[in-house]
């Protein structure tokens, strides 16, 4: 029997170069929210790959950018610890948008850190081969990468050959979590953050960054799951805009997350949903440790 190796991977990047994406295609299924908007990944979230005797730990980072709150230290703070203590990382990069100042800043910080990180060109599929080739050559020409892959993490366009790269670089050890497992975010966490993903894909401008989701309780009956969640904002005219009019926004949200957890949970899902207005959600600690995020970052 093949002796069983298991290694932590760290995803590294500027906000929408595509880390949830990644990593939700590389483990098979979604457990880490994606949408349009940046910053829409707060808390640490691992996605587990095997194959075979290789067990992969991904761990998805909010996106590095240069922070202004409380909330953002915490997040950029996160991200750079993970990497610190990983056994690889991997810089993704929005091959649509190159080189631009976050992504700048980010190499020169994985260079001065002296991480062990392959450099990740994203969303091939939406540019040509001669950017690429060039995009490339300027980053390689700022930090030595181990190497430099190229893929689609929408379409799956050379996946297989960054994973079969990890694969041979995890350390010998035995597997972290169970073969069958996806990933370690508790099921209250996770019903929390996609309904957190309607409100960002249903919200305009700056709303979604100043609320939260969080899970009250959570409890199965009868084969059938019962949440109850409240989604906190800052201010009452806020709160209005997330009920909308008639109540037909926040209806909207429950109808979308309750079917999306449905899926994932593959059974009935009732979903109650609260609006409140707490001014300074941003300054409670509790929310942090839900996230996995140090509050005095």
């Amino acid at each position: 029997m093949a002796e069983e190796r298991c290694g932590f991977v760290t995803l590294l990047g500027a906000p929408n170069a595509g880390k949830s994406t990644l990593v939700n295609y590389m483990v098979g299924a979604k457990v880490s929210i994606v949408s349009p908007k940046v910053q829409t990944t707060r808390s640490r979230v691992r996605g587990i790959v095997v194959k075979g005797d290789c067990e992969i730990v991904l761990i998805d980072t909010p996106g590095i950018f240069k922070p202004k709150r409380r909330l953002d230290r915490a997040m950029v703070a996160a991200a750079w610890q993970d990497a610190e203590y990983s056994d690889k990382c991997l810089l993704l990069v929005d091959a649509r948008r190159g080189l631009d100042d976050d992504t700048r800043s980010i190499v020169e910080s994985v260079k001065k850190n002296k991480l062990k990180a392959d450099l990740v060109l994203n969303k091939t599929d939406l540019v040509k081969h001669a950017k690429l080739a060039e995009l490339s050559l300027k980053l390689n020409e700022l930090y030595s990468f181990s190497e430099t892959f190229a893929v689609s993490a929408v379409t799956g366009d050379g996946v297989d050959v960054l994973e079969r790269r990890l694969m041979s670089e995890m350390p010998a050890g035995p597997f972290m979590f169970p073969a069958d497992q996806v990933s370690d975010l508790p099921d209250k966490l996770l019903a929390a953050e996609i309904t957190r993903e309607k409100l960002y894909m249903n919200l305009n401008q700056e709303l979604p960054y100043v609320s939260t989701v969080q899970t009250d309780s959570f409890s199965e009956e009868n084969g059938a799951v019962k949440i109850n969640q409240t989604i906190y904002v800052e201010k009452n005219n806020q709160k209005q805009i997330v009920i909308g009019k008639n109540g037909s926004m926040i209806k909207k949200i429950g109808t979308q997350s309750r079917t999306e957890l449905e899926k994932m949970f593959d059974c009935r899902v009732h979903l109650f949903l609260f609006v409140k207005v707490r001014e300074k959600w941003e300054d409670n600690p509790e929310h942090y440790r839900s996230w996995g995020l140090d509050f005095n970052a």
